[in-house]
């Protein structure tokens, strides 16, 4: 589990996208769960939260590459 004392979306894309699969916690969000390189939206969830993991999923899909 990988701690993040502020919220930087690129860099949290980027853990999940190496290690695909784990949890970290970032402050002011709490613990978010990734498996197979995408972030898990919790069943109950803040507004402030869902917003962040959909922002990094869409963060991590435009890192993908583009397969033809």
């Amino acid at each position: 589990m990988r701690v993040f004392p502020v919220y930087a979306p690129k860099l949290i894309a980027k853990h999940a996208r190496i290690f695909l699969t784990g949890v970290i916690w970032v402050k002011d969000l709490g613990l978010l769960e990734f498996k197979k390189g995408r972030f898990l939206l919790p069943r109950k969830s803040v507004p402030k939260v869902k917003q962040a993991i959909l922002e990094l999923n869409e963060l991590l899909e435009a890192q993908q590459p583009k397969t033809v």
